[in-house]
């Protein structure tokens, strides 16, 4: 099945079944705590839209433990960049209708929350097909160690996702059943 056959299908699944669902954050905690050294503290997360599972809590909670939040800003190149973001900042809805910060202070995560359409074993993912994330996913890799945390729903699961020589394969997947390492 092509890319775009498996992102429709499953996207009409998860607006059908799961709207304002979240990843559980006693199970992101136990990760973040355990395999991540005490100094990372800036965390990349993304605004959920298109029923994408939520990790506003999380951020919330993280920003409340004194770790800094960031969310992308997307560019018309189907390049992004991830800007300083708090809960008490106010935000912008882009030319792609998605919220972004609106104050511009790029940062760099150590931890890059992904959302997703579809992953396998393999821990590749779907997205929405433009390649942001693959993109910024290899350009700050170049440039530091960061880890990658794919963020969906267990039905999103598929054996195996077509790939190509772009496509970055991410660190570890949290669903609403558990991780995946």
């Amino acid at each position: 099945m092509s890319k775009e056959i498996l992102r429709k299908k499953l996207i009409k699944i998860r607006k059908a079944k799961f709207v304002n669902e979240v990843i559980n954050f006693s199970e992101f905690e136990k990760i973040l705590y355990t395999l991540i050294p005490k100094k990372i503290k800036n965390v990349g997360g993304y605004y959920p839209i298109n029923s994408e599972i939520g990790c506003l809590d999380i951020l919330e909670k993280l920003e409340r433990n004194n770790f800094k939040i960031s969310l992308p800003v997307t560019k018309k190149n189907n390049n992004m960049d991830f800007y300083q973001w708090s809960f008490n900042d106010p935000l912008k809805v882009s030319y792609r209708g998605i919220p972004e910060p609106a104050m511009k202070k790029k940062v760099y995560p150590d931890i890059l929350i992904v959302p997703l359409v579809a992953f396998d074993n393999d821990k590749f993912r779907l997205g929405y097909g433009g390649g942001f994330y693959d993109r910024y996913i290899y350009k700050i890799s170049n440039l530091k160690k960061i880890l990658t945390v794919g963020f969906g729903f267990s039905f999103q699961e598929l054996k195996k996702i077509p790939i190509n020589k772009f496509d970055q394969k991410l660190d570890l997947i949290l669903t609403d059943k558990g991780v995946k390492i």
